[in-house]
């Protein structure tokens, strides 16, 4: 009884010194209070189950979280309103992030805090940044319950609305590629990690065949247009492209002028960090939208074929130096990548595009890149005089030169990738004008003619050619 009526009286003496905290002190500092006495009060034990709900029950105020993930996607309102808090006056802030933008004239400052305080119509609320033991952040809005409306009605409205509008002025196109599964969750790394994107590449730069240029534009602006299209017609807003080519011919500078023309962030899927079906799809639903999804060399990325061949106690070397098992080799089987391209999981997001890149078009399974799957193939092949013509702008500032007809005779008979071509106009020293870097050009066209008529010349069959081979020895000598 007694034990009963000294936790009563203390309950008592409790909600008399609550009464006074909310007449003597202003807002910020009734909360720094109550999370005081909350923490006091949960240490005694006898109350500790029913502390949450005591405290709920007679405080005020209201929090809403919203975390940086919600299962294994990322919520796009944690985006907006870090970028709105980050964006704030930052004149009677205690702790600020300075950051240069590339070829920026200054410093950009931003608040570097974990709680802010904002207002909004008369009305005052307090933003915390929490940080879970994996790494993964929550923002926790707290405010009165009293301004309830207001702030689940417009503030909150109004924050995601500031921060996409501030995101699209400054918005700094990114490069993202997937950590090993194995450290998803440790050392605070998520699914992915980012640099600023800055490649220089464009269509007005790409070299290749003009009407093929203005066939891919097309395409690309009826993809980026298409909201209403690709929902009137069913199908999820995502396209694929394959780009396959000899080595050299700007597979890589082709994605880098797509993003740059669209204005989409690029992933770069390694595969071999992926351990399986599951794992994948997990990283398909971490991206955003209006985005690249790329995986280059697809032929060489994983065997796909399902004919693993596997060996006891096989080692293999991982990216960070370690030494892992069988069990660390990826299993991504030729069916998961098929549902991440077009399955059920591919329509898990809007305005997307999915690019594979293969130097060897022949080697890929007919399931991966039939129609539908890669909406469009692109053949990057090699030089042509119209590629060369964009080459020689670029690198030498040239639209026509005498020695123009020459290389146009010898880009008809040899192979040579777009590459290659620029090594040779590209200026070494400032000795070299334009005249000498096109001399150059030629000589390295005429020294292929001569290595691809001897081939040409070549018997096929191996006995012939083995005579044959002998035959020129012989007659060297």
């Amino acid at each position: 009884m007694m034990m009963g009526n000294t936790f009563g009286s203390s309950l008592a003496s409790l909600f008399f010194l609550w009464a006074t905290i909310q007449q003597i002190f202003p807002n910020h500092l009734r909360i720094a209070i109550k999370e005081f006495l909350i923490s006091t009060i949960q240490q005694l034990s006898f109350v500790q189950r029913f502390s949450d709900r005591f405290i709920n029950f007679f405080s005020p105020y209201v929090e809403i979280s919203f975390s940086q993930y919600e299962d294994y996607q990322f919520n796009h309102a944690f985006a907006a309103i870090e970028t709105y808090l980050g964006a704030k006056a930052t004149d009677k802030a205690k702790h600020l992030r300075a950051s240069q933008v590339k070829e920026s004239k200054g410093l950009v400052l931003k608040r570097d805090e974990t709680k802010v305080r904002d207002e909004y119509e008369g009305g005052t609320v307090w933003w915390e940044m929490e940080t879970d033991s994996t790494g993964y952040r929550t923002f926790k809005l707290t405010f009165h319950r009293r301004s309830r409306d207001i702030v689940t009605d417009s503030y909150i409205k109004y924050v995601f609305e500031e921060g996409k509008s501030i995101q699209a002025k400054s918005k700094q196109m990114k490069l993202f590629t997937n950590n090993p599964s194995s450290h998803w969750g440790t050392s605070k790394k998520s699914f992915w990690r980012y640099i600023d994107f800055e490649h220089p590449a464009s269509f007005h730069t790409l070299a290749m065949d003009t009407k093929k240029k203005e066939e891919i534009l097309n395409d690309l602006a009826a993809f980026s247009n298409g909201k209403e299209y690709y929902k009137k017609i069913g199908k999820a807003w995502k396209r694929g492209y394959l780009l396959h080519g000899p080595p050299g011919t700007g597979k890589s500078t082709m994605i880098a002028a797509m993003a740059n023309h669209l204005n989409y962030s690029i992933y770069d899927l390694e595969l071999t960090a992926i351990r399986n079906n599951s794992e994948l799809r997990k990283l398909l639903t971490a991206t955003s939208s209006k985005s690249i999804i790329v995986i280059e060399d697809i032929d060489c990325s994983l065997d796909l074929t399902g004919k693993r061949k596997k060996e006891k106690n096989l080692m293999t070397s991982r990216e960070d130096g370690e030494q892992g098992t069988e069990e660390d080799k990826s299993f991504v089987t030729l069916s998961g990548l098929l549902n991440f391209i077009d399955g059920i999981w591919s329509a898990c997001g809007q305005e997307r595009i999915i690019i594979f890149t293969t130097n060897h078009f022949e080697k890929l399974d007919p399931a991966l890149i039939r129609r539908g799957r890669m909406d469009m193939h692109i053949e990057l092949s090699y030089c042509s005089f119209e590629a060369f013509k964009i080459l020689a702008k670029n690198y030498l500032d040239l639209d026509t030169h005498p020695l123009f007809k020459k290389i146009e005779s010898l880009l008809k008979e040899t192979k040579i990738a777009p590459a290659d071509v620029a090594e040779n106009l590209m200026k070494k020293n400032t000795e070299i004008d334009a005249d000498g870097s096109l001399k150059d050009l030629i000589q390295a066209l005429e020294g292929k003619k001569k290595i691809h008529g001897a081939q040409v010349d070549e018997p096929k069959d191996k006995y012939t050619k083995k005579f044959y081979k002998a035959f020129c020895m012989s007659s060297k000598a």
